[in-house]
């Protein structure tokens, strides 16, 4: 019975972020930052994961993968990307979910897929890129202390 009531509360909170997210024009300055930032955050691993299996964005995603990083992971870079992507599809569950657990989470991944892009060379500049989307992600999963499980009731903001 206690999963229940936890996924009763999940359902919940999604459910106010969305009414918020519908209703964009009438929300706190500071809440429609942080449903942005949420949103981004989950649909991006979302994308990104899906992908892996679409091959829309990117047929070439395993030319990404360092070979070390290819070693620790069975199988062909093929199989790899398979993996990472269901990987991303479970990152944006979470951060839709428990922003503040799986925004860490994602925040997390986008580190190690940095370390992975720096290692392989010549794509610094996505390595880069893909640090601000951690640093996005973990900003994200802290403001979720003050902006999730809130529904339209925001913290005051003190002047």
């Amino acid at each position: 019975m206690a999963h229940t009531h936890a996924w009763d509360g999940i359902v919940h909170d999604m459910r106010d972020e969305f009414h918020d997210l519908a209703t964009i024009a009438h929300v706190d300055a500071a809440r429609r930052a942080w449903l942005a930032l949420w949103l981004t955050c989950a649909a991006l691993p979302l994308v990104f994961g899906l992908d892996k299996f679409a091959e829309i964005i990117s047929d070439t995603w395993a030319v990404y993968l360092t070979t070390e990083a290819n070693d620790i992971i069975p199988g062909s870079a093929a199989d790899a990307m398979l993996w990472i992507g269901a990987l991303e599809i479970v990152l944006a569950i979470l951060v839709l979910a428990a922003p503040r657990i799986g925004g860490d989470l994602f925040a997390l991944w986008m580190v190690l897929v940095a370390i992975n892009l720096f290692a392989l060379g010549g794509v610094h500049e996505l390595a880069v890129g893909v640090l601000a989307i951690a640093v996005m992600a973990f900003a994200m999963a802290h403001m979720s202390t003050s902006y999730h499980d809130q529904g339209a009731k925001a913290p005051t903001v003190m002047p």
